[in-house]
């Protein structure tokens, strides 16, 4: 057991178990300045691993598109799988669809929701595999 020791005339005891305000108030500091950093760079992290999957799924449409052009000599008349992805759940990040003409496609994925705050924006792929947005203006996205 401790014992607490008197400091001298003013009576302040030293010892004292426990915390002080400026302890308290210092700690809470250093978790704000923390979460200030962490919250931000999770929720890119977030979009970042969204924005992945609506690529992915581009790419496949734009193979399935090739396949139907391969059969059908024409993109006209090809459907999407889906014009939501994720495919599977309830929350969808991003709405796709399709402009189709005889001999061209633009497959185009445009954020929703949260993931609107993601700075590459709207993803498009066409029949030649042109991308946007392309890797000058914004890089990371494709």
């Amino acid at each position: 057991m401790r014992s607490i020791r008197s400091s001298g005339r003013l009576g302040f005891q030293r010892g004292a178990l426990g915390f002080t305000l400026i302890e308290m108030l210092i700690a809470a500091a250093v978790i704000a300045i923390l979460a200030a950093i962490a919250i931000p760079s999770y929720q890119e992290e977030v979009r970042r691993s969204r924005r992945a999957q609506a690529k992915a799924d581009l790419v496949e449409y734009s193979q399935m598109a090739e396949r139907f052009h391969t059969i059908n000599n024409t993109y006209q008349g090809y459907a999407l799988a889906s014009t939501k992805t994720p495919r599977e759940g309830s929350d969808t990040w991003y709405a796709i669809t399709i402009e189709q003409a005889q001999s061209t496609f633009t497959i185009t994925a445009t954020p929703k929701g949260g993931q609107a705050k993601d700075y590459c924006g709207t993803l498009t792929i066409n029949q030649a595999s042109a991308k946007t947005p392309v890797e000058s203006k914004a890089s990371g996205c494709w």
